[in-house]
Formats: C-alpha cells, sequence, structure tokens
C-alpha cells in the first residue's frame, strides 16, 4: 500500500519572511536555508501526523480491493477523489466511475467505500489498483490550523540554532517537546 506524492505544495504554511522574523535574523544571507528549514519542517510535522498541509495531490496504490468495501485513505485531510483505474494484464489501465464510490472524509483516515464486488478486480498481482486523491487544509497557509504552523516555526528556529553536526542520542538532537505537544492532537494512527 504505497503513498506516491504527484504534486507537492504551492506554497508553505509560514513564508521565508514569517520564519526569518521569528527566528530574529535580518539578513539575507540565510534565506536559502531558512527556505529549506520550512520545507524540511512543513514535511516532518506532515510525516508524523499523516496529514497534508497545504492542497497536493497524491496515487495510492493497491494489490487488490479489500473485502471489507473499504480503503483507508491518508493522508488526510482528503478533499477529493480525482481518479480510480485498475491494471488490465496487457499494461493497459481501466478508468473506474468515481460515482461508484463514497467518500468518508470526516475520518481519519479518510474511507472510500464501494460495493463489494462492484470495482473490477486489477489483472496485475501487484500495484493493480491505482488511486488519485488531492488532500491538504486548502491552498492558503492561513487553511493550516495554527498548532501546525506554529510547531512549524519552532522546528525552523530549533534547526536554524543547531545546524552543526550533532550525534543521535544527543539533547540537542531531541526536537522541543512543545512541537510534539502542538501535532500531538493532530496525529493519524495507524490502524
Amino acid at each position: 500500500m504505497a503513498s506516491i506524492l504527484l504534486a507537492g505544495p504551492a506554497v508553505e504554511p509560514i513564508t521565508l519572511a514569517q520564519a526569518k522574523q521569528f527566528v530574529r535574523v535580518e539578513h539575507d544571507d540565510d534565506d536559502n536555508v531558512i527556505a529549506a528549514l520550512i520545507a524540511g519542517a512543513r514535511i516532518h510535522v506532515e510525516t508524523q501526523t499523516r496529514r497534508a498541509l497545504i492542497t497536493q495531490s497524491w496515487r495510492l496504490t493497491r494489490d487488490v480491493w479489500p473485502a471489507t468495501g473499504c480503503v483507508p485513505v491518508l493522508p488526510v485531510p482528503l478533499k477529493t477523489l480525482d481518479a480510480a483505474r485498475v491494471y488490465k494484464s496487457d499494461g493497459t489501465t481501466l478508468s473506474l466511475d468515481l460515482a461508484g464510490f463514497a467518500l468518508d472524509k470526516s475520518s481519519a483516515p479518510a474511507r472510500l467505500s464501494f460495493v463489494r464486488g462492484a470495482p473490477p478486480a486489477p489483472e496485475r498481482s501487484a500495484a493493480g489498483i491505482e488511486i488519485d486523491i488531492s488532500c491538504g487544509y486548502g491552498d492558503a497557509a492561513a487553511n493550516v490550523p495554527e498548532p501546525l504552523r506554529q510547531a512549524i516555526r519552532l522546528l525552523v528556529a530549533h534547526w536554524y540554532e543547531n545546524r552543526g553536526l550533532i550525534a543521535v542520542g544527543s539533547e540537542i538532537a531531541v526536537l522541543p517537546q512543545s512541537v510534539g505537544a502542538l501535532i500531538a492532537p493532530y496525529r493519524v494512527l495507524s490502524l
């Protein structure tokens, strides 16, 4: 059950100017470093929470349709189901009618339900099903919950101040507890 990022976010949850203000940097010498830290902090928060912060497109691959008639969908929040297809034995794909699926966007993980036996079985044994989705809180940084934006600010500041080589297990390598506390309510737990 792989998830492949097709199109990442168009913007970051915080701007370079906001990060520089938070870190109290008034020069432009480290702009590239801070921009990279912003992206890294966003990816860290998304990985820890299993959420997409800004609108993104993902492809989920499955080997078979679940017998339960329900496919768990991550990352959340799910916005739209964009495409569903199965591979035929000759390597071509058969696009499925999206009207045959029901979305539960409020659950975490989200759920894509279908009538059991309705979607055709893939004729390829591995990754024979592809489901394309759009997910995220929205297209603008303002759509992202403020606790997650603050966690990104704190990570950027922590990483900016501790840029040297860090031994695994050292106190500096440990992330600030405030970051964990801010993202804890947004974590999606494994089923």
